[in-house]
């Protein structure tokens, strides 16, 4: 007991601030994971914890500093008990000033952990998310976000909240924990007070609670408004869904084509340019491993992969479906799956691998993340999984030439990592003129190495440096990072959360529901009455425009769908990238020079 009392009062030593952070991200995490009809306040919970653990170790230290002030002042004038009181509280003081430099490091890194984090994850898809059936939801997504932005510059202007506690209102409401840290750095860059830093967090705190509420009263208010069955709106996904499929298939074609006597593989009409493969080939009831010399005689029968549409293409130039399954049939020629871990394949397509040439195989199909791909014209990405066809002998040797190795697809790749965040740290020092700003905008550390990671993982690869990223990996680097942050947020603000409940909290409230609800509804209403999109496609867009996991999951319980977890994906990386420069933007709009 002894021992934990030394490292309580120890302020300025490196146990004492480990110790209080490791405390409250294990109370804040347990608080987080306490939920009440499958809601909770999730990672947000490390947040308050830091706020009621900030409180005490405030007033703790609030009471230390008295006392040895009143020590001081009722000891004779240059007496040893006055010497020794006034040097204690010159130490408290310097190990407190210690501490919060300590903490404001913790809070610094922990964000770009985190953003950096995100990026990774979010960067591959980001570009796919905008295009066709993307762009429409990432406008009405971009929607929310910009009114959310224009009310509280609204409320800046028509109350007399200033611009540091509405954008932690904005960034609570809509439960944004990087838009949050963005106006943190975006304060510190204009040279604002410690005590005004505060002031996001304490707006955040304040507003997270309903903005959590907030999300799942607008899914339900549209539910209502327009008398939505989510059971039909779930069928009509799924009958959709089935239309606009194309998997990757298999045809086994015979050659009828007079005009195909005699002409090799490589010369076929088409085949080069449509994304087809053609595996493997029965010549007078013997299979061969088909090679761009392979000779076509009337007869034979090829076994094609590709697209459903692409292969009957195809099979309009070959001849007709064949009753044989070359798979089926005995033969030397098999098949492997091969991971790609080799830096020298990535960027290259299957056709400039060449392995037909070199090795004798084919590589009939690609899966990326789960889904199957024709293998024709595409580029190799680290971690692909390449489904390749042959004989043994030149499977193993092309296994080789690719990598194949689950080791080093699950082992972090640590050099490309503090590369990346290097290159986002000098991006965020850059600064940039933007019309309407009365000085230069920097990123940041919540803005630069988001950005810097969405273009690596877009990249792929640079030379040997490879930006991928385990699932894994990413997540407990996600994960540390935003606890070191919001602990840190929570702790260095927690003096203050009380008083701010006490005073104007409840008008903070009232004012972060508004930044919530209108720009929810508001679309939502507009996407259901005027796009007729599908319900879990507006609960999706709705979770998604929050960032919001919760909202997420809740969607999926009242639609019984995973439906709503596509359209979040597909707008979430452009609302990240959106809320954090929109926080920046209202903090240097109201106080840069």
């Amino acid at each position: 007991m002894s021992s934990l009392l030394s490292l309580l009062h120890d302020v300025g030593s490196i146990a004492h601030i480990v110790f209080i952070i490791s405390v409250v991200a294990a109370l804040g995490l347990a608080m987080g994971s306490l939920k009440y009809r499958g809601i909770g306040l999730g990672i947000a919970g490390v947040l308050f914890a830091g706020l009621i653990v900030g409180h005490f170790v405030g007033k703790n230290q609030l009471s230390r500093e008295l006392d040895l002030r009143e020590q001081i002042k009722s000891a004779p004038v240059g007496s040893d008990q006055a010497a020794a009181a006034s040097e204690h509280l010159t130490e408290l003081e310097k190990a407190i000033e210690g501490r919060k430099h300590i903490f404001e490091f913790a809070r610094e890194f922990g964000l770009i952990l985190f953003v950096y984090a995100i990026g990774m994850q979010v960067g591959p898809g980001f570009v796919a998310s905008l295009r066709k059936q993307g762009l429409p939801l990432n406008i009405m997504a971009g929607s929310i976000v910009i009114l959310g932005a224009v009310i509280t510059v609204g409320i800046i202007k028509l109350t007399n909240v200033g611009a540091p506690v509405a954008v932690g209102l904005f960034s609570g409401g809509t439960t944004n924990t990087p838009s949050l840290a963005a106006a943190q750095q975006a304060l510190k860059s204009v040279g604002a007070s410690e005590d005004v830093r505060k002031l996001p967090s304490l707006g955040y705190a304040v507003a997270y609670p309903f903005g959590i509420i907030g999300i799942i009263v607008a899914m339900l208010g549209v539910r209502f408004a327009f008398r939505v069955d989510p059971q039909k709106e779930s069928e009509a996904i799924a009958a959709m869904k089935k239309t606009t499929e194309t998997p990757v298939a298999r045809l086994n074609i015979r050659i009828t084509n007079p005009n195909l006597k005699g002409v090799p593989l490589r010369r076929v009409p088409g085949l080069r340019d449509n994304g087809v493969v053609i595996s493997r080939i029965l010549k007078k009831d013997e299979i061969h491993l088909a090679q761009p010399d392979t000779v076509l005689d009337l007869g034979d029968v090829v076994l094609a992969v590709g697209s459903p549409e692409r292969l009957e293409e195809l099979r309009l130039v070959l001849g007709e479906n064949s009753d044989a399954d070359l798979r089926e049939m005995p033969t030397n020629i098999t098949s492997r799956r091969v991971i790609v871990t080799r830096s020298g394949a990535l960027g290259k397509t299957v056709e400039q691998l060449e392995m037909r040439q070199r090795f004798g195989v084919s590589v009939t199909r690609i899966t990326r993340s789960e889904v199957d791909i024709p293998a024709g014209g595409v580029r190799i990405i680290f971690g692909d999984n390449l489904l390749i066809v042959g004989e043994p002998e030149g499977i193993a040797a092309a296994a080789r030439e690719l990598g194949d190795s689950t080791k080093q697809l699950n082992h972090p790749q640590v050099i490309p990592v503090f590369v990346g965040i290097a290159l986002g740290v000098l991006l965020g020092t850059l600064s940039f003129t933007i019309p309407g700003m009365s000085a230069p905008v920097k990123l940041g550390l919540a803005g630069g190495p988001l950005v810097v990671a969405i273009i690596l993982s877009r990249l792929g690869h640079f030379g040997p440096l490879v930006w991928y990223m385990p699932l894994s990996a990413n997540f407990i680097l996600r994960e540390v990072g935003i606890v070191l942050f919001l602990a840190s947020v929570g702790l260095m603000s927690g003096d203050k959360f009380l008083a701010t409940l006490q005073g104007p909290g409840l008008t903070w409230m009232a004012l972060a529901a508004i930044i919530t609800l209108v720009p929810l509804l508001a679309v939502g209403f507009i996407a259901r009455a005027v796009y007729k999109l599908n319900y879990l496609s507006i609960c999706g867009l709705l979770a998604g425009s929050m960032t919001d996991p919760p909202a997420l999951a809740f969607a999926g319980a009242i639609t019984g769908s995973e439906a709503p977890s596509v359209s979040y994906a597909t707008v979430y990386p452009l609302v990240m990238l959106l809320r954090v420069l929109s926080a920046q933007a209202i903090v240097l709009l109201f106080l840069n020079g």
